[in-house]
């Protein structure tokens, strides 16, 4: 995926920090234990601390700056200035489809970029947890290590369109808290109609609708888009990302047999269904897998 020439991103969007190291692995054991707690938490927006225990600390320590500014081809090679710039796309995607579709402002979420640990206001976590939202600080973490593991240990393809849906999957939580569903749902639960997997399904989808939309949206300090538009390649980027971290797909990584009943994401298969229901013009209600007669 590409961002088109003569962009430039000011920066200041994404905050590079880090905390304590090990806080979210100490309860858990490390080695094939810490294996599992990166599996089930990729890619959620439930809090590390839930499923970890680790305490609650709203800290946010060892701030190291803010990703300044780059370049469309500084985006186009560099995973911190593409982190950056598809900040930039979602915070303009969302603040004009929020209000048109959903009736609610668009509030911009904070954006972390961290190395080994960090401290949020959903407890400590590690590298080990991978990329979350956590809604108690309406912020967005990422370790950008993680890309490699989704290639390396979820068999995924990678590329840059990849690497940003994840960060959009982020930012569709952030919405669905924005919109009141993360009050509604009870997150608690598994199984394959459970709302664990309901709100992760949605957020796929609105990751899709940003996705189908970056190369319309129009940066308004540039006057130019976002991205170029997106290729087959591109998009099986992204769709494999998306089927590389579904429930039945990690049992069979992780070693086990799939069960249904476990599932808080959503398998394979559905997570490549809702991100391209997304991605093939679905709106808000489109997405609404939380209250949809089928997943």
């Amino acid at each position: 995926m590409t961002f088109s020439e003569g962009g430039q991103f000011e920066g200041g969007r994404v905050r590079k920090g880090g905390g304590r190291r090990g806080a979210v692995g100490a309860g858990v054991g490390g080695g094939a234990a810490l294996v599992i707690a990166l599996l089930y938490m990729v890619l959620t927006g439930n809090s590390p601390a839930d499923i970890l225990g680790t305490t609650t600390d709203s800290g946010g320590g060892g701030e190291q700056g803010y990703i300044g500014e780059c370049t469309a081809e500084q985006a186009n090679s560099d995973p911190e200035c593409r982190l950056s710039a598809a900040v930039d796309s979602l915070d303009v995607y969302w603040a004009e489809t929020l209000p048109a579709q959903g009736g609610v402002e668009y509030a911009m979420p904070e954006v972390v970029s961290f190395e080994g640990a960090v401290d949020t206001g959903c407890g400590s976590a590690t590298s080990a947890t991978g990329p979350f939202y956590c809604p108690a600080d309406t912020t967005v973490y990422e370790d950008l290590s993680f890309y490699d593991q989704l290639s390396s240990q979820f068999g995924a393809e990678g590329g840059p369109l990849a690497e940003m849906y994840v960060t959009a999957h982020e930012f569709g939580h952030h919405i669905e808290n924005q919109l009141g569903l993360f009050e509604r749902a009870d997150r608690s639960g598994t199984g394959p109609e459970s709302d664990s997997v309901r709100i992760e399904l949605m957020a796929d989808c609105l990751a899709g609708m940003w996705a189908g939309n970056a190369a319309t949206t129009v940066d308004p300090d540039t006057g130019v888009t976002f991205l170029e538009p997106i290729t087959r390649d591109e998009l099986d980027q992204a769709l494999s990302a998306a089927a590389a971290v579904g429930d039945d797909n990690i049992q069979r990584r992780s070693g086990g047999d799939v069960n249904p009943e476990a599932f808080s994401h959503g398998s394979s298969e559905q997570r490549v269904k809702w991100f391209s229901i997304g991605y093939e013009g679905g709106t808000i209600q489109d997405c609404n897998a939380l209250d949809a007669r089928t997943l």
